[in-house]
């Protein structure tokens, strides 16, 4: 006998694919061009904000010459923004 941690797991994934299959047959499936859109617009959501922030570390690490800190410190804040950013977009869509 299946535990029910397992048949809500196993119907979980059925429901979730029931519910996609009926999302693809009311408004369609994606095209290759808006997935491919899709992608270049999460890879701009990460990029911007990670360029952003090794931009004022760099610029303050050349004021207050501290070495890289400023930089390695804004450049993974902007990079953890942007997936955070990223990760939003996809589940919304």
């Amino acid at each position: 006998m299946a535990e029910p941690e397992e048949e809500d797991g196993f119907l979980g994934r059925i429901s979730g694919r029931r519910k996609l299959r009926e999302l693809h047959e009311r408004e369609g499936e994606r095209s290759f061009w808006s997935g491919v859109a899709m992608l270049g617009l999460v890879g701009w959501m990460v990029v911007i904000p990670t360029l952003i922030g090794i931009y004022i570390g760099r610029w303050l690490d050349e004021r207050l010459g501290w070495g890289l800190f400023w930089t390695l410190t804004l450049m993974m804040l902007g990079l953890a923004a942007g997936c955070y950013n990223a990760w939003r977009a996809i589940h919304e869509r």
